[in-house]
């Protein structure tokens, strides 16, 4: 990626809040929020906070959300497919003691190796790699030397930090815990030796 624009570029990231039907593994299955959910992201949300673009996920327990905060500030919302959670094929809509019950050998082996275990009729952690990455590098590059606000999901989070931290992919989605509403804040300078990108906080508001 190539970057002319010398000035920083921040991206708060922040997962959706509990969906209706609590937690379960959802993947693309589109359940609204809940109205704890909607709490959890208010909660999430500081007076100081400022954005010049929202970025969403198209599942609708991410889209509300990001649709009315763009309203409330009159700020542009782009809805980008590439960051819907990876497919969990027929584990969709099941709670995890449900999943553990019938097929625990198998949830286990994904959770361990997401790229040689999929979840059965699932998505390759390599390939929800590669469609999260290109929707961030696009977006990075697009909006360039503003605020953003990503909402998006559990598992497309970690792709984006395994993106910016420049690890295995693996690594951060069995590796890193993203609850709901759980916020984090990336910052990205061009520089002389190339892009460098920090993790600035993660689990928090901004610093």
């Amino acid at each position: 990626m190539v970057v002319e624009d010398t000035r920083s570029t921040w991206v708060d990231l922040i997962r959706h809040g509990q969906p209706e039907g609590g937690q379960r593994y959802r993947g693309h299955r589109d359940d609204p929020l809940s109205h704890v959910g909607w709490e959890q992201m208010r909660a999430a949300l500081e007076s100081r906070d400022h954005w010049d673009v929202v970025v969403t996920s198209p599942l609708l327990r991410c889209r509300a959300f990001a649709h009315a905060i763009a309203d409330e500030r009159g700020i542009p919302l782009h809805v980008e497919s590439d960051f819907k959670e990876i497919s969990f094929g027929r584990w969709e809509g099941m709670k995890a003691e449900e999943i553990l019950a019938r097929d625990g050998d198998r949830l286990a082996a994904f959770w361990s190796d997401g790229e040689a275990n999929p979840p059965p009729g699932g998505e390759a952690l390599s390939a929800f790699h590669g469609r999260v990455a290109r929707g961030w590098h696009h977006w990075v590059h697009a909006l360039w030397g503003q605020r953003i606000l990503v909402v998006a999901h559990g598992g497309v989070i970690r792709m984006m930090l395994a993106c910016v931290l420049d690890v295995p992919p693996g690594r951060l989605m069995a590796g890193l815990h993203v609850p709901y509403a759980c916020r984090s804040r990336v910052r990205m300078d061009s520089t002389d030796h190339g892009l460098l990108s920090c993790l600035m906080a993660h689990g928090e508001g901004p610093p």
